[in-house]
């Protein structure tokens, strides 16, 4: 008869898992909470003087989206003109603005008064603003300070571009100088052969006018293509940005709020911050 073997089957004890009691859970949460309400709390404080400023003098009721992305970017502007006290403020217009009552057109949001406009005058190689010359003529009657500004189409050609401009606008004593907005890539060439169209533009321009031209450009691209290649040009930057609020020092103008409401106006209107006050504004205009 054959021995059994009789072994042992060792069974191993596996010790449960710990779950994490009841009170770390509820500590968790409560850090998560305070954290939240503190950091509400530190902007609300940041805020608080264009948070008052709203809450004291608006009293439309928030319908909509649109409606409170407008509420959001008042409170924001009143934080960026506070922090940008006695420099000069102006708007940026175009047809998209349609008939515009120039003779109010005087503050923004009813307390800051604007001294300076940029009007939109051509568009590529063959397009007039449809409003151009009402506005031109008009803000000059009004002693507001204006400039004109050509919208650059990269694939057209740019000299077109810079005779249409320069057929288009006549400057006076006390305009700005021109500006070309750049605002796009190009489709069908290189980004060097953009650059080459952008400085003939600017030459050809600067040659009839006998001022040197300004910049408007978005911030990120004036970082990526412009800022080093054409650091000898004054820049004009569009950053909407919430948590921006002063400008940088080598932007001449800052474009800070596509979302404001001016006087004479209806819809929202393009706000810009000179880098300088309203004597320094007039320095750079033409003699």
């Amino acid at each position: 008869m054959a021995k059994q073997n009789n072994r042992r089957r060792t069974t191993t004890s596996r010790r449960p898992k710990k779950k994490p009691s009841v009170f770390r859970k509820k500590l968790i949460q409560t850090a998560i909470i305070v954290f939240c309400g503190l950091l509400f709390l530190g902007i609300a404080y940041h805020y608080r003087n264009g948070l008052a400023y709203y809450f004291s003098f608006k009293t439309n009721k928030v319908l909509d989206k649109e409606a409170k992305d407008k509420q959001i970017s008042d409170v924001r502007n009143y934080q960026v003109l506070e922090k940008n006290e006695a420099k000069a403020i102006g708007i940026d217009v175009s047809e998209y603005q349609g008939e515009i009552e120039w003779d109010a057109v005087e503050t923004m949001d009813d307390d800051y008064k604007l001294s300076f406009v940029f009007i939109r005058a051509t568009v590529g190689n063959d397009r007039l603003d449809k409003r151009f010359k009402e506005n031109w003529l008009q803000a000059k009657e009004n002693n507001i300070i204006r400039g004109a500004y050509h919208y650059y189409r990269p694939n057209e050609n740019s000299l077109e571009q810079a005779e249409l401009f320069i057929k288009t606008v006549r400057l006076q004593k006390g305009d700005l100088p021109p500006v070309l907005d750049i605002e796009r890539l190009p489709e069908n060439q290189s980004i060097e052969r953009l650059k080459i169209g952008l400085r003939r533009w600017l030459t050809k321009v600067e040659e009839h006018y006998k001022v040197k031209p300004i910049i408007y450009t978005g911030e990120r691209y004036y970082d990526d293509f412009l800022k080093e290649e054409f650091s000898d040009y004054l820049f004009w930057i569009a950053n909407y940005n919430f948590y921006r609020e002063k400008m940088k020092e080598d932007w001449l103008f800052w474009q800070f709020t596509e979302k404001a409401t001016v006087s004479g106006i209806k819809g929202n209107v393009d706000v810009n911050i000179f880098n300088g006050d309203l004597q320094q504004l007039q320095f750079i205009t033409k003699e």
